[in-house]
């Protein structure tokens, strides 16, 4: 049974008041999730008690910080299927995946004329690193569209996928339109005619399970702080094949086997991707992440979220004069995006935090797609394994108060 009471228990933070006398109301977990306790005590319990480098000492605090930091890559390993832990590459977000992937192997591997192929709503860790890769070899970028509901344009895709197509880069789920993208069906197109295919995980990740053998992707990317986790960590995922014949991102210690005058000889996997100090305690935090939505059961996660995001669906749309943006149904995953006619999504949030209540507004790093629907910012309400629907209701009712200070 999911306890959601116990559930939210778990989450310190939930009890803060964020003006006196005004509970918070969190529905921002899209942009970075709230920590349960177990992650804040694994932390915690390294930097008091285990705390040294990683890799290069033989003492005892060295030890049991590798093994607990080569444990956490174990355990997101098993979290996402992966068949082996070396093709885990921890990153600094999600960001540094895509920027790893294009740096490493797009230089090594794409010339011009050769073709990326993005799509209309992605995020911008997903556009820069291949705008920049464009500009500096000549390569084309292509942008298979999506529809008025906020889904794929699925029937155009092989227009869009050719024999010039070197890499299919796409997110599993929006984070604006909160669309739940088939992700098999998307990286068998692209191997179909020749291509790589790269899936953005940071919103899929932490609300559904999530097996890399079985989409069949070369690379995946996620982010820790969606995901219970800390920040300044994130995942890449990549075939070993791929991994093993891509140049080092880095330089610096831990990434070498040897150095000379004259040249290095880089490491094994992982660690040739992981240059400098590592970022030890936040792996540590993030294993116990993993570990903490495994023991709640990604199944039951997504199930609630799905019941959460069809409440509030249904409640937002009787507000007058509210849009909302994407999908409806089970293709929607836990978050809702919205205008109101007449106030700024700016406004909309600012009144709402008098009310404690949490919300994104802006472009949330998806100018392109803003640019598209003709708006230029939007807000966003998004959910996670904590939310209640007493939560959408402060929510609702705090969409009302705006109308009445806007005199709607």
């Amino acid at each position: 049974m999911y306890d959601i009471e116990r559930i939210r228990a778990d989450f310190p933070i939930l009890t803060t008041e964020v003006y006196p006398g005004v509970p918070l109301v969190y529905l921002d977990s899209a942009a970075s999730s709230q920590k349960p306790l177990v992650v804040l005590e694994a932390m915690d319990d390294y930097y008091r008690h285990t705390h040294a480098n990683v890799h290069r000492g033989v003492h005892r605090l060295s030890e049991l910080a590798t093994t607990a930091y080569e444990g956490a890559r174990v355990q997101v390993a098993e979290f996402i299927h992966a068949p082996a832990p070396e093709e885990v590459i921890f990153v600094g977000n999600a960001t540094e995946g895509f920027n790893l992937v294009a740096y490493s192997w797009g230089r090594a591997n794409l010339r011009p004329g050769d073709e990326i192929l993005l799509t209309e709503m992605e995020h911008h860790a997903n556009l820069v690193p291949w705008q920049i890769l464009a500009a500096e070899r000549g390569i084309t970028l292509r942008y298979l569209p999506f529809r008025d509901d906020g889904t794929l344009a699925l029937e155009r895709l092989d227009e869009f996928l050719t024999e010039r197509t070197r890499l299919f880069s796409f997110t599993a789920v929006s984070n604006v339109f909160g669309t739940i993208n088939p992700v098999r069906q998307l990286v068998d197109a692209a191997h179909a005619v020749g291509a790589l295919a790269m899936v953005d995980a940071a919103q899929s990740v932490p609300h559904m399970p999530t097996d890399v053998v079985g989409f069949d992707c070369d690379f995946l990317a996620f982010s820790s702080h969606k995901m219970c986790g800390p920040t300044g960590i994130g995942v890449l995922y990549g075939r070993r094949e791929l991994l093993a014949a891509m140049p080092p991102f880095l330089g610096g210690g831990d990434m070498i086997r040897r150095v000379t005058f004259d040249g290095f000889i880089p490491n094994e996997l992982p660690w040739k991707f992981e240059a400098g100090t590592p970022r030890i305690a936040e792996a540590i935090g993030l294993g116990a992440a993993v570990t903490y939505l495994s023991g709640l059961g990604l199944e039951a996660i997504h199930q609630h979220e799905q019941s959460i995001t069809a409440y509030a669906l249904e409640a937002l749309s009787e507000i007058p004069g509210l849009r909302l943006l994407g999908p409806p149904g089970t293709q929607h995953g836990g978050l809702a995006s919205f205008t109101l006619e007449g106030v700024h999504p700016h406004d909309i949030a600012d009144i709402l935090d008098k009310s404690g209540i949490a919300i994104r507004a802006g472009h949330h790093c998806a100018m392109p797609l803003h640019h598209r629907l003709g708006i230029s910012a939007s807000a966003r309400a998004s959910f996670y394994v904590h939310t209640i629907p007493a939560e959408i209701d402060h929510l609702v009712a705090g969409l009302h108060r705006v109308r009445e200070v806007f005199r709607l």
